[in-house]
């Protein structure tokens, strides 16, 4: 038994599949299947069951993927003390964000990053808002990036990025001719929204304190996806300001503020509170804060 039968045999349980987890771990379908053969002869059971043309986890496999999870853990930890001995960061670092955070507000966090710690691995997971919380709960990733405020209590919270929520529509459209618009300007216009999410909520309150039925012309669960559709003119939209500071500069949408409220999307770091922060991940949080601290204090022009 080694380290990388029980990182294949977890892949499987969470894909479902030999085909996919084949992919995702660069092997053949058989190298994978001859792995968990093997792993299973050594343990004495079957982990996994291939019956009915879907892979699905055994009662057995269930117990051993809480120790596969652990030992590689374990390993990691290890790892990471050994590397600390030396007093210069090195190891792997795992941040959850979503698709808006990773494309438009972490890429230069990355970049410093490496640029001072080349020996650091990064290793950057894009899920949505429930899924991030999630897998920093269960130690799946070292931070999520997400949007403030969060309410779980096991978690410590460093505020990372300021931002609000902004109106976008095409170009040409009606709104883009005012520099501010009010809710109800906005939601007389077909809207594309997201369909979950913190933005989504936030909307959500906001049509019903005001007595508003705006009519949804297509619900989205990509920020890009949203941007496309909106420069398409499908609807106007609600977006982070961060998210479209390109696609303003390229004139292919139009950025109205929203003159009667204000919706913060402020973005915060989170890990749980208690994790033995590698030197390696406390490296990561001292330059993202300052990174993101600066731009605050010294924003680009827009």
């Amino acid at each position: 038994m080694d380290f990388d039968q029980l990182e294949t045999f977890l892949e499987d349980a969470r894909l479902s599949s030999f085909s996919r987890a084949a992919e995702k771990r660069f092997r053949t379908q058989p190298a994978i299947s001859s792995q968990i053969r093997a792993l299973e002869e050594e343990v004495g059971a079957r982990l996994l069951d291939r019956s009915g043309g879907k892979v699905s986890i055994t009662a057995s496999g269930k117990l051993f993927r809480k120790y596969a999870e652990e030992t590689l853990e374990a390993r990691k930890v290890v790892l990471t003390a050994i590397g600390e001995t030396e007093r210069v960061p090195r190891g792997e670092i795992i941040v959850g964000a979503n698709e808006g955070t990773c494309l438009h507000i972490l890429p230069e966090v990355f970049a410093e990053f490496k640029k001072q710690h080349p020996d650091v691995a990064v290793n950057i997971k894009r899920y949505d808002y429930g899924k991030i919380l999630e897998s920093v709960i269960d130690n799946s990733v070292d931070f999520g990036v997400v949007s403030m405020p969060i309410a779980d209590t096991r978690l410590t919270v460093v505020l990372l990025h300021r931002d609000e929520l902004i109106i976008i529509a095409p170009p040409h459209h009606p709104l883009a001719k005012v520099e501010s618009a009010t809710v109800a300007e906005a939601a007389k216009f077909p809207l594309v929204i997201p369909k979950a999410g913190h933005t989504r909520d936030a909307l959500e309150n906001l049509f019903h304190e005001r007595r508003l039925k705006p009519h949804y012309a297509i619900e989205l669960d990509s920020s890009e996806l949203l941007k496309r559709f909106v420069a398409a003119d499908v609807g106007v939209g609600f977006i982070a300001r961060s998210n479209v500071l390109g696609d303003l500069r390229a004139n292919a949408l139009a950025a109205i503020s929203i003159s009667d409220a204000q919706i913060r999307r402020d973005l915060a770091l989170v890990f749980r509170k208690d994790k033995a922060l590698s030197r390696a991940a406390l490296a990561f949080i001292d330059i993202a804060v300052k990174l993101k601290t600066a731009e605050a204090v010294a924003p680009s022009k827009r």
